[in-house]
């Protein structure tokens, strides 16, 4: 009994998953502006080559 109220006790794991959920909130927002980013300067670049092939 004693083993299974030091393991709910422990807070190692927690402080493990907590540290990967601020992770992946930082890499998705990342992900996201450059994804937004990238697609307005590709699709702008694609424009300025077409109107100066005309």
């Amino acid at each position: 009994m004693t083993l299974l109220k030091s393991f709910l006790a422990d807070e190692n794991g927690a402080t493990a998953i907590e540290y990967c959920l601020i992770a992946t909130g930082i890499a998705f927002a990342i992900i996201t502006a450059v994804n937004n980013t990238g697609s307005a300067l590709l699709s702008s670049k694609f424009n300025s080559i077409s109107a100066a092939m005309k």
